[in-house]
Parts: C-alpha cells; sequence; structure tokens
C-alpha cells in the first residue's frame, strides 16, 4: 500500500477514536457527590450513550468507508445546530458558542470527509 494511502486510511480512524475518547469525558459530570454508587453508575451509563452511538458509527465506517463517511458527515452537520442553540442559550455569546461548535462538531464532519477521501484515494489505481 503506497503511504500517502496508508495514512488516508488510519487518519481517520485516530482522528475519530480521540474525537469519541474527547466526547466521553463529559460522562465524568455524572459523578456528584450525594448520589449513590448505583445512581452515578447510571447516570455514567447514560452519559456514555452518545459515545456508543459513535463507536458504532465507527464500526461501520470501518467496515464501509465511503458509508461511515457519509454518516459521520450527516452526524456532523446534523447536530451542529442543535449544539449551537444549546450553547447560545447558556452564554449568549456566538463566538463562544462557535468554538464549541468548532470542538464537539466539527471533529466529526473533518473525520467523515477523511473517511470518504480514504475511500476515494483506495479507488485510484496507482501508477
Amino acid at each position: 500500500m503506497e503511504t500517502s494511502v496508508k495514512v488516508f486510511h488510519w487518519l481517520p480512524r485516530i482522528l475519530c477514536i480521540a474525537a469519541i475518547l474527547f466526547i466521553s469525558m463529559f460522562a465524568l459530570d455524572a459523578f456528584v457527590p450525594g448520589l449513590t454508587f448505583w445512581q452515578q453508575l447510571a447516570a455514567f451509563a447514560i452519559h456514555l450513550i452518545p459515545s456508543f452511538v459513535l463507536l458504532l458509527l465507527l464500526i461501520v465506517a470501518w467496515k464501509w468507508e465511503r458509508l461511515g463517511g457519509i454518516l459521520f458527515l450527516l452526524t456532523g452537520l446534523g447536530f451542529t445546530p442543535f449544539v449551537f442553540n444549546h450553547n447560545y442559550q447558556m452564554n449568549h455569546s456566538i463566538a463562544m458558542s462557535l468554538g464549541i461548535i468548532a470542538l464537539i462538531t466539527f471533529p466529526f464532519v473533518l473525520v467523515g470527509g477523511l473517511f470518504i477521501w480514504s475511500f476515494k484515494k483506495k479507488l485510484q489505481k496507482p501508477l
């Protein structure tokens, strides 16, 4: 396999794993004082649902890059208005809300584009 093909094969996978781990860190806010161990564990599991869904998308994308790329693009772009509106309602700052979009949804748009690019790169005939 050509070096650039290898890079485009692994880059979206590694970035997606990193983005899912980043999203998963937000589940740690489920551990609050005043709740029992089981209540905290249940809240933690519920907070990890988005990470599990993203992990399922990664599994699909790992096997079928074009489909996975499209799904990641749709997920990232589809959630952008919801994340923006939610954050804008909390902080009333367009700049801060755009920054949060850049951290939370843009990585998945990028990963989707990279999966599609990787798929196209593998279709090209080597010279």
